[in-house]
């Protein structure tokens, strides 16, 4: 059985993504998916859930998307200043998606994730801890 090794992530921080509900994947400079959420596993099952870590998020677009990507990235690198791009906006689930800049301490770019903004009102009630 080949066991995929998520990236080293404090704990803090992998908690804070396992907790979401939106899928959260995070790729590095050379478009390898390194991490999924629970939510991301379960949104992408179809193209493979958990064996798409380790593969090119390249892979999963058209040729069109890919060369966004890239872009998107080259915009990154140009400055620390350049961190979110609005990419796709999904009227059947009421969400927005972004590309968000990861940056090691030093504020070099090290990689890159997908990030799902919901606009539907929560039906959650508030603190409802019960």
């Amino acid at each position: 059985m080949n066991i995929k090794r998520k990236p080293e992530l404090p704990d803090f921080f992998r908690s804070m993504a396992e907790q979401d509900r939106s899928a959260v994947v995070i790729c590095n400079l050379q478009h390898e998916i390194i991490y999924m959420n629970p939510a991301a596993v379960k949104r992408y099952a179809k193209q493979g859930g958990e064996e798409l870590i380790g593969q090119s998020l390249l892979n999963c677009h058209g040729a069109d998307s890919a060369e966004k990507i890239r872009s998107v990235i080259r915009w990154f690198a140009d400055s620390q200043e350049h961190n979110l791009v609005y990419t796709f906006r999904n009227e059947k689930e009421n969400k927005d998606v972004y590309m968000v800049a990861l940056r090691d301490d030093g504020g070099d770019l090290i990689g890159y994730y997908e990030k799902h903004e919901y606009r539907d009102v929560e039906t959650m009630k508030q603190y409802d801890l019960w």
